[in-house]
Parts: C-alpha cells; structure tokens; sequence
C-alpha cells in the first residue's frame, strides 16, 4: 500500500510543479505580448512623416519629433565614445594586469552596487556636479556624461566576464610563443570574447534610449533643432523625455503613445542585433 502511495505523490507533484512553470511561462509571455501589441496598436497609426521629419512650432500649432529622434542620437554617440573605452580599458585593466585581488573584489562590489542604484539618483548627482559644479548648465553633454556613469559598470562587469570565459590555454601558449602581455591580450584573448563585448556595448546603448529620469534632470526639456556640437551645449529633449512631456506636461497622447511605438521597436531591433551579433562572431571565432 505505502509502495504505491510514494510514487502517486511524486506523479502528482512533478505534475503540479510542470503545471505551475506551464502557467508562469503563459502568464509572463502574455504580459509581455499584451503590452508590445497594446503599444504598437495605439501608437503605429499616428506615425507620419511629418512627425518624423520636422519640429514643433507653435505658431501653427503642429507637433513634430525630428529634434528628438536627433538628440537621441547625438546622446547615444556622445555616451558610447566615452564609456566604451573606459568600461572595456578598466575591465581588461583589472582581469588581465591587477595582481592584488582584495582590490579587484571591491571594485567589482562597488561596480554591482552603482548598478542597482536607481536613476533619478544618477540625474541629481549629475544635475549638481556636471550642470552646476563643472558650469555645463542643462545640456546634453551633462546628460550623455550622467549616462556614461550609469553605463560604465554594466559594461565593464560584461566585458570582464567575457575575457573571464577565455581559457587560460590561450593565454599561456602565446606566452610560450615569446608573445608579450599587450599582444597576447590584442591577438589572443579579445578576438576570442569579442562577441560578448560588443553583446555588452549594444545593450548599453538600449539603456541610454531608454533611460528619461536621469535626463529630466540634466539635458532639459528643449525641442530646439541644433547640429552635433551645438547640440551637445544646448539642453534637448530625447524621445523617451519627449513622451514624458507630450503625456504627462501636454496631455498629447496621440503622439505619446506614437513616440512609445518607436523606442520599443528600435529597443527591439537593438536586442536582436545584440543577439545576431553575438551569434555571428562566436561563430566566427569557432570557424
């Protein structure tokens, strides 16, 4: 009797567990699905080209985004020149050069912490030190030098587990081949883990798009239409700010919700090139 009673628990157990992932994998996927097709469904018809290519002018009352959408870009180009060699120098820096340990753990501690420190912090440190302290006013040089903090531990940390993953045989071949420190690093061990660091740098650049709370307090609200340098000393407005202000200060929704549509299609875009790139140049290490 008790030999047939332990085996039936067991069935109704797994059967329970199975049944209970089955039901949060539903659950998450639907969550997931529900908002990208709500977002896309509301916002996709109120995208036109005059949104997309002109700015707001308030004479004749009519909305547009291309200032955005610029100093989107121009925020993205400024943040990823800084903290990319920074965040991949430091990480190569501490895997390969520093030899006191201690050191290297409290750094990478203090680099985890940095990471779950909530935005809006990162917007009032970089409010009162980069536009009040250093004297770059609101501008979106404050706002692109806010993200470079917020950016550098998430890619240095990717970067240092991706030369971590490289075997320590390749390393020390090439110091049996006469090869010294720099060149073994340059020809042996970043070809070896590019893939994950340009996974980690793309998806920094996904953080930027959609970082708004550090910005409100440092680039500024502006949807003024300026050129690369004179946009980086001027304050602007990126798109995730611009969807704040048209939802929240304006009460366009219309133009919310189309603003929305764009960032989670390049967000999506930006994943999968993460993913593709990755793939390509593993497999191209492999071959």
């Amino acid at each position: 009797m008790s030999k047939e009673k332990y085996p039936l628990r067991r069935k109704l157990y797994g059967g329970t567990m199975h049944a209970l992932m089955y039901f949060s994998v539903f659950v998450t996927c639907a969550l997931v699905l529900a908002i990208i097709g709500y977002v896309l469904i509301k916002g996709l018809p109120n995208i036109t080209w005059k949104l997309l290519s002109t700015k707001p002018s308030y004479l004749s009352n009519s909305i547009g985004i291309l200032p955005d959408i610029l100093n989107t870009i121009y925020i993205i180009i400024a943040c990823l020149v800084v903290v990319l060699p920074l965040g991949v120098g430091a990480a190569i820096y501490l895997t390969e050069y520093a030899e006191n340990k201690k050191l290297v753990g409290v750094i990478e501690y203090a680099a985890e912490t940095l990471s779950g420190i909530p935005s809006v912090i990162y917007g009032l440190v970089g409010m009162l030190f980069f536009c009040q302290f250093l004297g770059f006013q609101t501008s979106l040089l404050a706002g692109a030098l806010t993200l470079v903090i917020m950016n550098l531990p998430t890619v240095m940390r990717t970067t240092q587990e991706s030369l971590k993953a490289v075997p320590q045989s390749y390393r020390e071949g090439a110091f049996g081949l006469g090869a010294g420190k720099w060149r073994v690093i340059y020809t042996v061990v970043l070809p070896s883990c590019v893939d994950g660091i340009v996974t980690g740098c793309i998806l920094a650049m996904g953080r930027i798009l959609g970082e708004s709370a550090a910005l409100l307090f440092t680039a500024g609200f502006a949807h003024a239409l300026n050129g690369f340098f004179d946009g980086l000393t001027s304050a602007g407005a990126t798109l995730t700010v611009a969807l704040y202000v048209y939802a929240k200060e304006e009460g366009e929704f219309e133009v919310a919700f189309a603003i929305a549509a764009i960032l989670m299609v390049l967000t999506l875009l930006i994943n999968l090139t993460a993913q593709f790139t990755g793939k390509f140049f593993k497999k191209r290490r492999d071959t």
